[in-house]
């Protein structure tokens, strides 16, 4: 049963708490066994809103599939990195020991000072993207974008994308389908990813309210490796075939079918990335071969 684990610092957003802590608290309640921690180095932490939290001071036992949250402060600057010695120990040891650590705006100094960022990719809020890189000249500090993932280290813009940062490591681990179903549910059209026009098709589409093209995308969502021919998207919806694409292409800018291939190009290269080939991805995705996967990728790239 995975653990996440917010480390509350002092003065504290609550956004930057709240917002991921509703992401993996959503995907507990549709199944998902996360266990929600929140710790810190005192019992009642101040937040930069006026509404105190209260943490444990006990943190639980840690393995590889459980996640360490860092979120960020109020402060001009980023001033000292709000965790003691013995909060960058834990920091250090549960990703030298194969978890993940992130950080949501200015938590990424905290992370820093475990020496998690140098030489990794990192980010932070753009008015704080200087001063990091000036502290931590051995990380690669990328302006302005959401959030960076580099070998389990995931660090983030700031408030809202601490949404996007959780639904990232949602969709990771459960698939894009559930990252949009948590999405929806916390009533968020469009989601984003760490660089724009590297967005989740599933997500970056869903910023729309047409009832009946939100049918046919679950459709498609659900059983993007399978053939679905128009008619049957069509009856499921209640629509004719006609009034499906027109509304899908309003809605989305393309038809069902390429809507499809999106989605299985994004989840291919998902695979590839994690060491699959091109072949054995391709299957895994609905096509019968490599070479409609080839050709939406050099599609893409150019």
């Amino acid at each position: 049963m995975p653990h996440v684990v917010f480390l509350l610092v002092p003065q504290l957003h609550l956004l930057d708490l709240a917002g991921p802590a509703q992401v993996f608290s959503t995907a507990a309640d549709f199944g998902h066994d996360y266990r929600l921690h929140y710790v810190g180095e005192r019992e009642e932490v101040p937040t930069a809103q006026g509404l105190p939290v209260r943490a444990g001071l006990a943190w639980p036992e840690l393995g590889p599939d459980d996640l360490v949250l860092v979120p960020g402060w109020r402060s001009p600057t980023l001033g000292d990195p709000r965790i003691g010695a013995d909060s960058r120990r834990r920091l250090a040891a549960h990703h030298a020991a194969g978890g993940t650590v992130a950080s949501v705006c200015s938590g990424a100094h905290a992370l820093g000072s475990a020496g998690l960022l140098d030489g990794r990719r990192c980010t932070t809020h753009h008015d704080l993207q200087e001063e990091l890189a000036r502290r931590y000249p051995a990380a690669t500090v990328v302006r302005d974008v959401l959030y960076v993932v580099d070998d389990r280290v995931v660090t983030s813009a700031g408030i809202a994308s601490g949404i996007d940062l959780a639904l990232h490591l949602v969709a990771t681990r459960h698939g894009p389908a559930t990252a949009a179903r948590i999405a929806r549910e916390m009533v968020v059209y469009a989601r984003r990813n760490g660089h724009e026009r590297q967005a989740s098709v599933l997500l970056r589409y869903r910023a729309h309210l047409a009832e009946v093209v939100h049918r046919a995308q679950d459709l498609i969502d659900a059983r993007f490796t399978d053939r679905l021919p128009l008619a049957e998207l069509a009856s499921a919806c209640r629509v004719s075939e006609r009034t499906l694409t027109r509304q899908f292409g309003q809605a989305t800018g393309m038809s069902p079918l390429r809507y499809q291939h999106l989605l299985r190009l994004e989840r291919a290269e998902h695979l590839i990335g994690h060491g699959a080939t091109v072949e054995s991805a391709a299957r895994a995705v609905g096509f019968e071969d490599a070479r409609m996967l080839r050709r939406l990728r050099a599609r893409t790239a150019g």
